[in-house]
C-alpha cells in the first residue's frame, strides 16, 4: 500500500511539473500579478501598454511616455479584482508578459530595451535615453516594419540611459524632474520653492554685502584714521549676510518638512 501511495504521488508531482511546463513554453501565461484598472480608451486590447495621469489610466499614445504603468494581459498568472468597483481591465506591472510590438524603431532582438511609442499601446526599441517599458525575451523581426505582433517582455519600468556626458546628464535630470512632477506635484512644487528661497537669500545676501564692503574700502582711503571702525562695521555686515543666507535655508527646511 505505501509503495502505490509512493509511485502514485511520484506520477502526479510529474504531471504537475511536466503540464506547468508545457503550459509556460506556449507562451500563454504571463508571469504577473495583474490588478484590475478602469481604462478610458473604447478599444482596449491584449498587450497594450497603459500609462497613468491624474485624469486616470489610458493606452499609451506618446513615445518613451514618461508615466507607463504597465500592460494589460487577459492570461496573467495571478488577477485581482477589488468587488463592487467597476474595474475592467488586468493590468501586469511586473513580471514577464506578452507586449504588442513594432519593429519601427528597427528589428528587436533578445535583450532590447523597448519602449511606448506614438502607435497607441504599442511598444518599439528604445534608441535613445527616456522611460524604458522593460527588456524583450524574444525576437522580433517582420518584414513588414509597419507589422504589430507580440514579444514577451521582462516588465522593468524606470528611466534608462544609453551613453553617460554632461548633455545626457543634463537631459537624465530633465527627465527624471519631469517623471517626479507627474507622481508627486506637491514634493516637486515644494523643493522648487525651496530653491528658490535660497537662491533669492544668497543673492541678497552678497548684493548687500558687495556694496557695504565696496563702500568700507573708499572710506579706509579717504580717512585711514577710522580703518578699525570701518573694518567693524564690514564685519558686522558679514554677520548680517550669513544671517540673511541661514534665514533663507532655514525656511527652505521648513518647507521641505511641511
Amino acid at each position: 500500500m505505501r509503495r502505490i501511495s509512493a509511485l502514485f504521488l511520484i506520477f502526479l508531482i510529474s504531471g504537475i511539473f511536466l503540464l506547468s511546463k508545457n503550459v509556460l513554453a506556449q507562451d500563454k501565461i504571463s508571469l504577473g500579478v495583474a490588478q484590475y484598472l478602469t481604462i478610458t480608451d473604447e478599444v482596449v486590447e491584449d498587450g497594450d501598454i497603459i500609462s497613468s495621469s491624474p485624469s486616470g489610466f489610458s493606452v499609451c499614445k506618446t513615445a518613451y511616455d514618461s508615466v507607463m504603468y504597465g500592460v494589460v494581459t487577459n492570461n496573467a498568472a495571478i488577477t485581482f479584482k477589488q468587488a463592487g468597483v467597476a474595474q475592467r481591465y488586468p493590468v501586469v506591472i511586473n513580471g514577464e508578459v506578452l507586449v504588442k510590438v513594432s519593429a519601427k524603431n528597427g528589428a528587436i532582438a533578445k535583450g532590447d530595451p523597448l519602449t511606448s511609442s506614438d502607435l497607441p499601446g504599442v511598444a518599439v526599441k528604445a534608441l535613445r535615453p527616456g522611460q524604458s517599458l522593460g527588456v524583450a525575451t524574444q525576437d522580433f523581426n517582420p518584414t513588414d516594419t509597419n507589422e504589430i505582433g507580440k514579444v514577451n517582455v521582462s516588465l522593468n519600468i524606470r528611466y534608462l540611459s544609453f551613453k553617460r556626458d554632461i548633455k545626457s546628464n543634463l537631459l537624465d535630470v530633465l527627465n527624471l524632474s519631469q517623471i517626479a512632477t507627474y507622481e508627486d506635484p506637491v514634493t516637486v512644487f515644494k523643493y522648487f520653492i525651496a530653491a528658490v528661497i535660497v537662491v533669492l537669500s544668497c543673492i541678497l545676501g552678497f548684493l548687500s554685502f558687495g556694496r557695504v564692503a565696496s563702500k568700507g574700502i573708499d572710506a579706509i582711503g579717504r580717512n585711514p584714521l577710522a580703518g578699525k571702525l570701518i573694518q567693524v562695521g564690514i564685519a558686522f555686515n558679514v554677520l548680517i549676510t550669513v544671517a540673511v543666507i541661514a534665514a533663507g535655508v532655514g525656511v527652505a527646511i521648513f518647507i521641505l518638512k511641511l
